[in-house]
């Protein structure tokens, strides 16, 4: 209960007994007597506070990328019929920092307002309390401390940039990969669905089967809900990366989901460390994405030909693929089969591989190189080869 200083006032007291007892001296005996009843009124003092408060603590907003604007908003009210003392409450900020708000007396039933800014230079969940309140004499010789909130979390999700997002292709799944033709027949013979005819219908959709068996006009609708379908494939090895790469690739990788998303297209992120949230739409499996992407961490277990493997049994056929590499010479076979295994692939290298920027295909990212222009060039070569073919 007593702080530091109340310590060594309680220890300069008593030496100052001791030395006016051994010396005679009664103003040292005094002076040491009156500091030592000092401490203990201190103690006292605090000790007999009784705190009657309702806090709650919000964070604005719980979630937001690198960079956005969070800010703890505090509310303090008293429900007790005495004044408060001096508050002082303590919110412990992640590992090693705090944030302190000093809240004046407040009267009965008087309600107080405080807010702290949050630090969001960094990726990953902020945890955020327990908030401690604390009760002081004036002299600052003795203090209690009560628990006023529990932890919160603030998600910190990986900085994004403005990209165009990734092509629809002739393979896309509005069911994120059930079976059904990916292209209509030249013959015409394949369709989304079946309904009845319509006064202005078209009478070469006119499906004569259908129509003989169930003795009414059925027509084709060839028209099939496409809906965009994107894996990001993120390479996690610790080997493969270095701390500066790894956090580019990662802010790469949720760029391209954010963009992709606008679009509504099905989503997967894969991490050559086993990570998968499985193919999938709408925010909640964005923002599920976008959490894994502010947590997702370097290993030493990953293997990039696995799941690469995994992927092309999965996923062969149609969609699109971008693969954000660490950057490994050996790595360029594995790049090319996935090539042959999806509709559009794209492979970025944040490190520059053996045979220099371009080789295999990929296209680097760095200094002189940023994310963006890289990405915007390499849909377009992709683009002009589409077009040529």
């Amino acid at each position: 209960m007593l702080t530091t200083q109340g310590w060594l006032v309680a220890i300069a007291s008593m030496a100052l007994v001791a030395a006016g007892r051994l010396f005679g001296i009664f103003e040292l005996y005094l002076l040491g007597a009156g500091g030592a009843a000092l401490v203990i009124a201190a103690a006292v003092s605090v000790g007999r506070t009784r705190l009657r408060l309702d806090i709650a603590r919000e964070l604005h907003p719980p979630r937001l990328h690198v960079g956005g604007p969070s800010r703890v908003e505090l509310r303090v009210a008293n429900r007790s019929a005495r004044r408060t003392p001096l508050l002082t409450l303590r919110d412990p900020v992640g590992d090693g920092r705090s944030a302190s708000v000093v809240v004046a007396p407040l009267g009965a039933g008087e309600t107080v307002r405080a807010t702290y800014r949050l630090p969001t230079d960094r990726r990953g969940i902020l945890r955020v309390g327990p908030l401690a309140v604390e009760v002081a004499d004036p002299f600052g010789l003795a203090s209690a401390s009560t628990r006023g909130a529990p932890v919160a979390e603030l998600t910190v999700w990986p900085a994004i940039e403005e990209i165009p997002s990734l092509p629809h292709t002739t393979g896309d799944d509005p069911h994120g990969g059930a079976d059904h033709p990916n292209t209509l027949t030249a013959a015409g013979e394949d369709f989304y669905a079946l309904r009845a005819y319509v006064l202005g219908d078209d009478l070469r959709h006119v499906h004569w089967k259908s129509t003989a068996r169930r003795d009414e006009l059925m027509v084709r609708q060839d028209e099939m809900p496409w809906q965009g379908r994107a894996t990001v494939l993120l390479d996690t090895r610790a080997d493969a990366h270095t701390p500066e790469t790894f956090e580019r690739a990662v802010s790469a990788a949720a760029s391209i989901v954010v963009a992709c998303s606008r679009r509504r297209f099905l989503l997967r992120l894969v991490t050559t460390g086993g990570d998968d949230s499985g193919m999938g739409a709408g925010a909640g499996h964005v923002e599920g994405i976008l959490e894994r992407l502010a947590t997702v961490a370097l290993d030493r277990s990953g293997h990039l030909a696995g799941a690469a493997s995994a992927l092309r049994r999965a996923g062969a056929g149609g969609g699109a693929i971008t693969v954000l590499l660490g950057g490994r010479g050996e790595d360029l076979e594995t790049v090319s089969r996935l090539r042959r295994s999806f509709a559009h692939c794209t492979a970025l290298s944040f490190r520059d591989t053996p045979g220099g920027p371009g080789a295999g295909g990929l296209f680097l990212v760095d200094d002189d190189h940023p994310f963006p222009a890289v990405w915007s060039m390499a849909l377009g070569r992709r683009r002009s080869l589409a077009a040529y073919r």
